[in-house]
Formats: C-alpha cells, structure tokens, sequence
C-alpha cells in the first residue's frame, strides 16, 4: 500500500474485519506505536499506512521474536554467523580514518581482563565494523538478534578460562586480517577464533 493512502475509518474497518471497536482501537495504538500506522482524527479522519523507517522495522522485527521466541542458544548461533559476515565485508573498508580507529582498538586488547571489559571491546568493535560496512538491513539484523540474545540469561563461555589469551588473540587476528584488506583472511580467521567457539558450545549443549 502507497504510504500516506487511506485505510478506512475506525467504524468501517471494524465492520470489514469482524472485531469490536474497542479491539480494533486497542490494536492501533499498537501499530501507530510501531510506527506502523497514522491515525488522524477529525474530518477526514481514520487510519493511514506509513512507511515504516529502520527503528520502526526494528521494533516490528522484536514484537515477531517475542511472539515466537527463539532460544539463547539459537539467538548465539545466528550472532556469530552475522558477526563473520561483517567482519569479513569490513576487510573491504578503504575509509583511512575508520581503519586507524580499528587500529586503536586492536592496540586496547591487551587492557582486557575481565568479561566486562571483553563485553565493552565487543561492543565497540561491533560498531565500528557497522560504521566499516553501512549495510543498513545486515545492520539491523544484527542488532535484533544481538539485543534478542542479551536480554536472556547467557551461559558462561570460555572466553576467559586462560584470562582470555585465546579471545584477546583471536581478536587481534581478525583484526589484523581486516586491516590486511584480505576478506579471505578475516573470514578463515572469524570462523576459527569466533564462529569455532560458537560451534562447539552448541555442540556441547546436545
């Protein structure tokens, strides 16, 4: 439907779909919340289509996962395959002043020592390489899926069984390889040293 086109009134929709007034109002409000319907009122009034922007796609996308709710483990599983796809796009950056920052980064893993700083590296890390990409739908993609998986209770991994030697230097050769320009290089090395780790958490779920 074009946006801005006319739906119908509240009286004729409710008779076309067979629902109270009072159902129908309730379920507007939650579609003009998510930004996913205009309701005019007074002359020439009723319910309007909208083009939805990115964060109203982004809460649709939510409302679907809390409706049918994936597990944490799936949530992970699907995280760690997006974080390979961008970060293996992000090796084909050439913004002088986005790989310097990257280069700053890498130069802060050694200052991580606990999970919470491993999950402030994450963080950053996974915005810049937003920033090194600009695919607007992988981006937000990935960040239902990674908001879907934080706001349930995460087993413990192992990153920091060895103080988090392993992490620190996967993470540094992958971004090494970014830096590198070789997509080649930073996909092998995101699939051993991320989507590996993944992998064999799941597995040990079975």
């Amino acid at each position: 439907m074009p946006e801005g086109q006319r739906i119908g009134s509240l009286h004729d929709l409710a008779r076309t779909l067979e629902v109270g007034i009072v159902t129908l109002q309730q379920v507007a409000r939650v579609l003009e919340h998510e930004g996913l319907l205009e309701v005019r009122r007074g002359p020439g009034g009723g319910y309007y289509g909208v083009r939805p922007d990115a964060s109203a796609l982004e809460r649709g996308l939510h409302a679907y996962m809390r409706m049918n709710p994936a597990s944490y483990d799936e949530a992970l599983d699907m995280t760690s395959l997006l974080f390979n796809e961008l970060a293996t796009a992000a090796a084909r950056c050439s913004d002088a002043g986005l790989r310097s920052r990257l280069a700053a980064l890498g130069e802060r893993l050694s200052a991580c020592r606990t999970m919470a700083d491993c999950g402030a590296f994450e963080t950053e890390f996974q915005e810049l390489l937003f920033q090194m990409v600009r695919r607007p739908l992988f981006e937000m993609l990935t960040r239902v899926t990674l908001q879907y998986s934080t706001a349930h209770a995460a087993p413990r991994l192992t990153v920091f069984e060895d103080d988090g030697r392993a992490w620190k230097e996967g993470r540094a050769r992958i971004i090494a390889a970014i830096l590198a320009n070789d997509p080649q290089l930073t996909r092998f090395e995101a699939n051993r040293q991320n989507r590996a780790v993944i992998l064999a958490h799941l597995e040990g779920q079975e």
